[in-house]
C-alpha cells in the first residue's frame, strides 16, 4: 500500500504542478499560495467529523511539532517565491524540487531508517534520473553562475520541505494522515500577514480565469500530500519520497504535450532513468 499510494501522490501532485503553473500565469504566485492554503482548510474540513476521533492522539508536543513542521512547510513556499523573484524560474523550480532527496537523507539520518542494497540503488537510479530531468548542465555551464542569492534560496526551500516530509511521519503515526496537512492549512492567516507586510496586491481567486485551474492544481496537490502521509504510515519515507517526489518528470510531459513547452533530449533521458528506477523500486518493495 505505501507504493500504491506513493504512486498516487507522484501522479496527482504531478498534475496539481501542472494546473499550479498555468493559475501562476494568471495571478502572482502569493495569491496563488494563499489561496491554496485557504481552499485546502475548507475542502479538508469536509472530512473532519471522520477525524475528529484522531485528535486525542495530540499531545502538547506533538501539536507543537505540528505547528512547527508547518512553518518549515510555509516558510519554504515563502522562500521559494522570493527564489522566484532573484533567479531564473526554470533554475529555481528544479532546485526546489530537489527536496526528496533531503527527504531521504533526514529519514536516514534521524529517523534510523535503513535500506538493502536493491531499495538504494533503485533510489539512485531515480534520482540520476530527477536530476538529469530537472538541471539543464549546458544553460548552467554557459551561465557559469551556479550560486547566487537565489539559488541559494531554491535551496534553503528544498531542505525546508525536506524536513517538513521527513519528520511528518512522526505525527502520522500518531493521529493519522489528515490532522498534520490539516493544521497547516490552518495557519493561512500567517501567508496573509506576510503578504500585507510585504504590501503585495491579494488577486482574486477568479481574477483573469484563473478559479478552475486554481481549483485542479489545490485539489490534486491536497490528493497528493494526504496520499503521501497514508504511504508512509505503510511504509518508510525514504522509498515514499523518491517515488512521490519524482512527479516533475510527468509534470514535463504534461508541459510538452499541453502547453508546448520545450522538451530537452537530456530531460527525455532523465524521465526515461526515473521512470525505471520507480518501477524498479516499485518491484523492490
Amino acid at each position: 500500500m505505501a507504493i500504491t499510494f506513493a504512486l498516487i501522490a507522484y501522479f496527482t501532485w504531478a498534475i496539481g504542478i501542472f494546473f499550479e503553473a498555468i493559475a501562476a500565469r494568471r495571478i502572482n504566485s502569493y495569491s496563488l499560495a494563499f489561496w491554496g492554503l485557504v481552499i485546502g482548510a475548507v475542502l479538508s474540513s469536509f472530512y473532519l467529523p471522520f477525524a475528529f476521533h484522531l485528535v486525542q492522539g495530540f499531545t502538547l508536543g506533538f501539536f507543537l511539532l505540528n505547528v512547527l513542521l508547518a512553518l518549515f512547510f510555509i516558510g519554504g513556499t515563502v522562500i521559494y517565491y522570493e527564489a522566484l523573484k532573484e533567479e531564473n524560474r526554470s533554475l529555481t523550480g528544479t532546485i526546489a524540487s530537489t527536496f526528496p532527496i533531503f527527504t531521504v537523507i533526514f529519514s536516514i539520518i534521524f529517523l534510523r531508517e535503513r535500506l538493502d542494497l536493491v531499495h538504494f540503488l533503485a533510489i539512485l537510479v531515480t534520482f540520476i534520473g530527477l536530476i538529469l530531468c530537472i538541471f539543464d548542465f549546458g544553460e548552467i555551464l554557459r551561465e557559469k553562475k551556479i550560486v547566487s542569492k537565489g539559488t541559494i534560496l531554491a535551496l534553503m526551500a528544498a531542505i525546508s520541505w525536506g524536513i517538513y516530509f521527513t519528520f511528518v511521519k512522526l505525527l502520522v503515526v500518531k493521529v493519522g494522515w489528515f490532522w498534520p496537512n490539516y493544521i497547516v492549512f490552518l495557519l493561512f492567516p500567517l501567508m496573509f500577514l506576510f503578504i500585507k507586510a510585504r504590501k503585495i496586491k491579494l488577486k482574486s481567486p477568479t481574477a483573469n480565469h484563473v478559479f478552475w485551474p486554481l481549483i485542479i492544481s489545490v485539489i490534486s496537490v491536497r490528493i497528493a500530500e494526504y496520499s503521501y502521509n497514508f504511504a508512509i504510515t505503510k511504509g518508510q519515507v525514504a522509498v515514499v519520497a523518491p517515488i512521490a517526489g519524482a512527479n516533475p518528470t510527468l509534470f514535463v510531459l504534461l508541459a510538452f504535450l499541453f502547453l508546448k513547452d520545450p522538451i530537452r533530449k537530456q530531460q527525455i533521458l532523465g524521465i526515461i532513468i526515473t521512470l525505471a528506477g520507480i518501477v524498479f523500486l516499485s518491484f523492490s518493495g
